[in-house]
């Protein structure tokens, strides 16, 4: 049976780290890896984290299973920050409408998401293009039909006329996958006015939104990034949100996410819950604990929270140095770089053809994704010098 498989190509980002890995050069830049970055390279655990796994060493009991729920103590706190300060799960605002379940990563939140819709009926997934290589995979491997739009213009800006045709035009038993903030690849986002008009639209038809947000805190701060994913959930009877604290909370390889489900009823809710604990026991069983117990000790706490937040702003405000660095040295060869200082979030997409992208990393060290995708977190005051004059060289 086994031998009726075909060979998979091999995963782009994997070869781009090892090839990096073995360059030698010491002024090697790595623009490819989606991980936030310090100025000296580093991806450090954050203190808040730290001090709430030393907690964990003195009381935690038992790794006992919690089951496919997770931790829901860890699943509640995160829902004031999501959804607004009022938000208590099953009692005031959002929280009479939703309840959530601990996943592995934002990665299982929007595989569950989707697997959810498909069991309640959806078949298409609109979703606007590009996006994170791993939507179109889950979609595809789910067996539902794709339904591309544009993301952005030529211009640089969220193309909306875009979004609201494809809603317009979707019909029955369909989906529409949003990020919610910090657009992965191309950190252009919808402004608050045009999240306001994408929830009216959903509001008039029969679309199911599914809210994919990955980096809350990482754009404009923690209730900014959360606009767009409040205003479609307060407009909807129904509605699905991913969401990861691998990125805001420093937790990438412990695979910390949660997925909210949101009915039009407490009934409807409860069979939808129902449903997603199923497959999520069909799926993984039951999701890992310790980054999520982590994760709730620091909101348990007010002044692990604060330092938490503190963290959380020092790395907003490094990406946001980036970025202003960026937009300060204008045109590097062709390319106009002033617009990356309006985006949002760690990652950009340069208009760069393959064989400048080769030159780029044959010639001078740069590594980033063959789409042209770069995490800005990879450049630092020290670097940005030599990654325009690298742009100027391949494109002027």
């Amino acid at each position: 049976m086994l031998n009726r498989l075909t060979q998979q190509p091999p995963d782009a980002l994997l070869a781009l780290i090892k090839l990096y890995n073995a360059d030698s050069a010491a002024d090697k830049i790595d623009l490819g890896v989606g991980v936030y970055r310090t100025e000296d390279g580093g991806t450090p655990v954050f203190g808040a984290i730290k001090a709430a796994e030393r907690l964990l060493v003195e009381r935690q009991d038992s790794k006992s299973y919690l089951g496919p729920e997770g931790d829901m103590g860890f699943v509640h706190a995160l829902m004031p920050h999501i959804f607004g300060a009022d938000t208590t799960a099953g009692t005031t605002g959002f929280g009479a409408r939703v309840e959530g379940m601990q996943t592995p990563g934002g990665t299982g939140a929007v595989r569950l998401a989707l697997a959810l819709a498909k069991r309640a009926g959806v078949t298409r997934v609109l979703m606007g293009t590009p996006s994170w290589p791993n939507h179109a995979q889950i979609v595809a491997d789910l067996g539902m039909e794709l339904v591309g739009f544009r993301h952005a213009t030529a211009e640089g800006v969220a193309d909306i006329d875009a979004l609201l045709t494809a809603l317009a035009g979707a019909g029955e038993g369909a989906a529409v996958l949003l990020h919610g903030c910090c657009h992965n690849p191309t950190g252009i986002d919808y402004s608050p006015a045009e999240w306001d008009r994408i929830a009216a639209t959903l509001a008039a038809g029969a679309v199911l939104p599914i809210v994919d947000l990955a980096y809350q805190g990482l754009g404009l701060g923690l209730a900014e990034d959360a606009y767009g994913a409040r205003a479609v959930l307060a407009a909807v009877p129904e509605a699905l949100l991913a969401y990861s604290c691998d990125k805001n909370f420093g937790l990438y390889r412990d695979r910390v996410g949660a997925l909210y489900m949101q009915a039009a009823d407490e009934d409807a809710l409860a069979r939808t819950v129902s449903n997603g604990h199923a497959l999520a026991r069909a799926n993984w069983s039951m999701p890992p604990d310790h980054g999520g117990a982590a994760v709730r000790l620091v909101l348990e706490d007010a002044a692990l929270t604060g330092q938490w937040i503190a963290e959380l702003d020092a790395m907003r405000a490094r990406i946001r140095q980036v970025r202003d660095a960026m937009g300060a040295a204008g045109m590097a060869g062709t390319v106009d770089l002033a617009p990356y200082a309006r985006q949002q979030g760690m990652f950009a997409m340069l208009p760069l053809r393959g064989e400048q992208i080769l030159r780029l990393r044959s010639e001078h060290a740069i590594y980033m994704a063959g789409s042209g995708r770069i995490n800005v977190a990879g450049l630092t005051p020290g670097n940005i010098g030599k990654f325009t004059a690298a742009l100027a060289a391949v494109t002027g």
